[in-house]
């Protein structure tokens, strides 16, 4: 299975989004139907940093934090995580997840989850991209997004959530439908809504379809 996703070079920031992300209440979680969230099979992931091909203003420690704290993030769910570079794990273990940078492997996404082939590719060239067209933004914000999202996938979380705050979502289905915000609220438009890390309602969702 191979899942990519896009996203808006913007961040916001409110209270009520604050609220979002910190609490899941009931009846919150939903998804777009896209896909069918599954149970994984194991109870611990490895993730296995490349840092080949990376955008030369992301240095390997950047990225590695970023890996780290997504996979810290998704652990509460239930589900054990370690994160290692290619040189803490040769020969890399078997079941390992790569983390690397590939346009083609990518398919020039910003990020791509590829179950079967145990990747979690990221797109040089949507970065240089970002950063060509708005040169004073943090890439940084975008990717952690790009990673928690990805790593959610491996996680169980096949479909997309559509709730915009989540980082399991999307905005909208291509079909006039958007996502929602508590209380009927409104999407700001041209900002990033979407949390950079798993919300209350990520990790409860991980853990409803693992059985935790």
């Amino acid at each position: 299975m191979v899942l990519a996703c896009a996203f808006v070079p913007a961040y916001a920031s409110d209270t009520l989004r604050d609220q979002e992300i910190a609490i899941c209440l009931p009846g919150e979680i939903v998804n777009w139907g896209d896909q069918q969230d599954r149970a994984i099979a194991r109870r611990a992931l490895i993730f296995v940093y490349l840092h080949d091909s990376a955008p030369e203003w992301f240095d390997a420690e950047q990225v590695l934090g970023a890996i780290r704290l997504a996979a810290l993030k998704w652990s509460q769910c239930g589900i054990g995580t370690q994160v290692v570079t290619l040189d803490d794990a040769k020969p890399s273990p078997a079941d390992a997840i790569k983390v690397q940078w590939s346009d083609i492997a990518s398919r020039h996404n910003f990020g791509l989850a590829n179950l079967g082939n145990k990747t979690l590719s990221l797109g040089p060239a949507a970065f240089l991209l970002l950063r060509t067209r708005n040169p004073a933004y943090d890439a940084r914000q975008t990717l952690q997004m790009v990673i928690s999202h990805e790593m959610g996938h491996f996680f169980g979380l096949m479909a997309h959530s559509k709730r915009c705050v989540d980082v399991s979502s999307y905005y909208d289905n291509g079909k006039g439908e958007q996502c929602i915000i508590r209380g009927g609220g409104k999407l700001p438009p041209g900002v990033e809504y979407r949390s950079v890390l798993p919300t209350a309602c990520d990790i409860q969702r991980c853990r409803v379809v693992n059985s935790f």
